[in-house]
């Protein structure tokens, strides 16, 4: 044998040790685990909300909502990530349906989680025994372990989003979860549940309570959404542009507590852009997903476009180029994973126009 030949049976002695001990060495590991640029398996990708909220009518009418399966809540599955109910990797997002006079008991969990109303009314959300009702263009709040439930006290079914971090929890091995009572806590509705009795006031914070890590404020109302949007256009009119440009408002749902994200794992924004305006392609660390509440735009999401309307969802992968056209005024509802990356300090903005990356 030369010793060639000796070199090479030496070096596949060594491989081969290495798998015996459950071994890889970095150097034939390195391009996977540290690529130049980040390599999402998720893929950009819509789903309808004509073809999504017929399917959650059927499931209403064949699928009982109780112990078993706990929630009638059916999870945007992105195509990248095959077997798994993720929308990306970080984040959860579901059409969640509840029939008439229909309740879904009470439980908590470590995940923090989110509803978005795009249409209706007539359910009630008891968070931690706080009723709290469901609107149209309503976010409304579940901090991480906080007890909660639904009920439907009208005549006509209710459809709309949820967002959670579940994928995220359970790549971090953190999830807990706990049944609470069969029966509802309360069966009130009032129109105003008391979290927003003592926090739904612009910038009056109550004296001596502390800061809190999730909002305390557990639902933000439409009617606050548009007229802060409306105002910033308003503001644009006379002169004076926000920070998005000509054409385009948006605002952040905030913890009135800290200032900080409204939910500690998830960002929560809606955005305004009037028809014809377009947004500058731009990339991000991080996953989002987006809803058209109301209007007609075109996204264009890496290398392919898509016409998006009313209700209609879609992923934005993380370093995914993006950019939006309105085709007609439009608003779109957007929750993100960038307080993660936020606190990890891994958030990167890349804008293409200017090929300038900003790391925040």
């Amino acid at each position: 044998m030369t010793t060639i030949e000796q070199e090479q049976a030496a070096l596949d002695q060594l491989y081969r040790d290495f798998g015996a001990h459950n071994l890889i060495p970095l150097w034939t590991a390195r391009d996977d685990l540290m690529p130049p640029a980040p390599q999402p398996a998720a893929i950009p990708y819509v789903w309808r909300w004509s073809d999504l909220y017929p399917l959650a009518q059927r499931s209403g009418e064949l699928v009982p909502v109780g112990r078993g399966g706990e929630r009638r809540a059916i999870a945007l599955a992105n195509p990248g990530l095959p077997g798994l109910p993720y929308a990306t990797p970080t984040l959860w997002a579901a059409i969640q349906y509840l029939g008439p006079r229909e309740t879904a008991p009470s439980h908590h969990h470590t995940q923090t989680a989110f509803r978005f109303v795009i249409d209706g009314e007539g359910v009630w959300t008891n968070v931690e025994g706080d009723p709290v009702a469901m609107r149209r263009g309503d976010l409304l709040l579940t901090p991480s372990w906080a007890f909660h439930e639904h009920q439907n006290v009208t005549g006509n079914p209710m459809a709309w989003i949820d967002g959670l971090d579940i994928p995220l929890v359970h790549q971090l091995d953190a999830g807990f979860f706990e049944f609470g009572p069969d029966r509802l806590s309360v069966t009130e509705t009032p129109d105003r549940s008391r979290n927003e009795r003592l926090w739904g006031h612009p910038a009056l914070r109550p004296i001596g309570v502390p800061d809190q890590p999730s909002s305390p404020l557990m639902a933000y109302r439409w009617a606050h959404t548009d007229a802060a949007l409306t105002a910033q256009l308003e503001l644009a009119d006379e002169g004076r542009p926000g920070p998005l440009g000509p054409g385009r408002a948006g605002v952040r749902f905030t913890n009135p507590t800290t200032g900080g994200d409204a939910l500690v794992t998830i960002r929560t924004e809606f955005h305004r852009l009037r028809a014809g305006v377009r947004t500058e392609a731009s990339r991000m660390v991080g996953s989002a997903v987006w809803q058209v509440f109301e209007g007609e735009a075109t996204v264009t999401l890496g290398e392919e476009r898509f016409a998006v309307k009313k209700g209609d969802l879609f992923a934005v992968p993380s370093w995914c180029a993006f950019s939006l056209e309105a085709e007609t005024h439009v608003d779109l509802f957007r929750f993100s994973d960038e307080p993660v990356y936020d606190a990890l300090g891994f958030t990167r903005l890349a804008r293409q126009a200017t090929a300038r990356q900003e790391a925040r």
